[in-house]
């Protein structure tokens, strides 16, 4: 089993982007990212802390639709 990793909002943020997700806008603390995948369009909200919370990073990483492998090689 891969443990999710320990990291900063703008380290997630640049492998979002990445993947094809683009910043939409930012209000106060929180980031949001939105990317449209076969005509659904897919929103993920990234809080600017550092470090994320590993239970908020594996949930944005499931909402991506990323893999947890896939995500690392983007980081």
């Amino acid at each position: 089993m891969s443990v999710v990793p320990n990291l900063p909002y703008t380290q997630v943020v640049k492998a979002l982007q990445r993947a094809g997700f683009v910043i939409v806008r930012q209000r106060g603390s929180h980031i949001r990212l939105q990317r449209r995948i076969r005509g659904e369009l897919i929103k993920i909200t990234v809080p600017a802390h550092k470090p994320i919370k590993k239970s908020t990073l594996s949930k944005i990483i499931k909402v991506s639709g990323l893999t947890l492998e896939e995500f690392k090689e983007l980081v």
